[in-house]
């Protein structure tokens, strides 16, 4: 959330910053209640005052008056709290001053191209007709016993995964291949591993709102019974490792990668992607989750990015980075970055990356702080973003690589890890 001091100083770009953002929030009806509950608060703190020295002077009869307004204050600023809290949550974070404006994603502005696009000889397939000719995606099967948006996925394509997994871990945990990246993107940052991890894919209602991701019963499958919903991307439970933690200066930054399986409704994507792996249920992400000092998060999103650059170059796989406009970005982002990735067989760009800062909006909430050298304690700043989701990668692999007699390439990169330079019907 934001700070309600810059909110009062600074109401006009709050307001801007909503109204860009697509949000409804009432922020005169917010500074309101926020000052009648500072005042409840302030009467209240001046009440218990005069209830301990009644207490002191054992007057009985003025102790129970106080006891009686006493309770009726405290009623009067649960109410306010309750009011300002709901009203609070609602109010988005602001863009950067780079974030273009605009209602939706048809306005995100392309930064770059990069990678030529494969000329074929032959009219490229889309990824499921190659998949399913070659044995290694079955969604047939996995309608009939699971329904809708499942898929199994079989022989080489799983070693492809694999591999995948593997090699984007072992430039995650390199420190000299990081420093390279870095120096390569001119991105100033500190340079350190990142942590792999893997994460629950439970959490809890609370702490996921506490992330500042908004997921609705429509959205997510929630388990209210046991008071838990299953994560829609490994952030969601990587995010809030540092919750209530004041972490001092000198272990920033951190940086974890983790490993998760996540699940979507797709409940509002009726009819799209029906075919394939696109846009499934079920499907396994490699998230990467910073922590850093607030004057370094822009640049470490720059580096996150430089990442996912790194390994689409390295499976050399044409793409293109776009700045996220302010209609399309997310609720708790200050500045998002999302990079397409070239798909012959449907003709198009499709997401395969996103990097998000959040600055200290997900940290205000999650009360996760650093503990500067002088003794200052703040929120930290935080990053998210994709490193890479393995249906979406396959997919542009596939695509990509594919072959006139319905074979498929390995990206050279993969090979020692598949163990074999082509995907073939044996």
């Amino acid at each position: 959330m934001l700070d309600i001091k810059f909110i009062k100083e600074n109401k006009d770009i709050v307001a801007e910053a909503i109204k860009n953002k697509h949000r409804d929030v009432d922020l005169d009806a917010l500074l309101a209640v926020y000052e009648k509950r500072k005042d409840l608060r302030l009467r209240l703190d001046q009440l218990n005052q005069k209830k301990n020295e009644a207490a002191k002077t054992r007057n009985i009869e003025e102790g129970t008056r106080l006891k009686a307004e006493g309770e009726v204050l405290e009623k009067e600023f649960a109410e306010a709290d309750k009011g300002y809290v709901v009203l609070m949550l609602k109010v988005p974070n602001i863009p950067s001053l780079d974030t273009p404006i605009g209602k939706d994603d048809a306005e995100n502005k392309v930064l770059r191209e990069v990678g030529e696009k494969r000329q074929f000889t032959f009219t490229p397939k889309e990824h499921h007709d190659v998949g399913i000719s070659l044995g290694i995606i079955d969604t047939d099967t996995a309608g009939t016993i699971s329904g809708s948006r499942f898929a199994y996925l079989k022989g080489d394509l799983v070693l492809m995964q694999f591999a995948l997994l593997q090699y984007c871990l072992s430039v995650l945990t390199n420190k000299n291949t990081l420093e390279e990246i870095a120096k390569k993107a001119n991105v100033s940052v500190t340079v350190t591993p990142f942590i792999p991890i893997l994460p629950p894919v439970f959490v809890k209602p609370a702490v996921q709102n506490r992330m500042a991701r908004f997921l609705t019963p429509e959205e997510h499958y929630m388990f209210p019974n046991d008071d838990l919903m299953l994560v829609g991307s490994a952030e969601h439970t990587i995010g809030p490792v540092h919750m209530d933690q004041v972490i001092p200066e000198k272990q920033l930054p951190i940086r974890y990668v983790g490993y998760s399986t996540a699940f979507r409704r797709e409940a509002g994507s009726h009819g799209k992607d029906t075919k394939g792996i696109i846009r499934q249920h079920q499907f396994d992400k490699l998230e990467m989750e910073t922590f850093v000092l607030p004057e370094h998060s822009r640049q470490e999103q720059d580096f996150l990015v430089a990442i996912q650059e790194h390994i689409l170059q390295a499976l050399k796989l044409p793409y293109q980075v776009l700045s996220v406009c302010t209609g399309d970005m997310g609720f708790p982002d200050a500045r998002q970055i999302d990079i397409n990735t070239w798909m012959p067989g449907q003709g198009v760009y499709r997401e395969t990356h996103s990097a998000d800062l959040t600055a200290s909006f997900q940290a205000r909430r999650l009360n996760t702080r650093v503990k500067r050298e002088d003794g200052k304690i703040e929120p930290v700043h935080m990053n998210d973003a994709t490193a890479v989701a393995f249906g979406r990668a396959l997919v542009a692999i596939i695509e990509n690589y594919q072959n006139e007699d319905g074979s498929v390439t390995v990206p050279e990169i993969l090979v020692p890890l598949v163990g074999k330079s082509r995907i073939q019907k044996e």
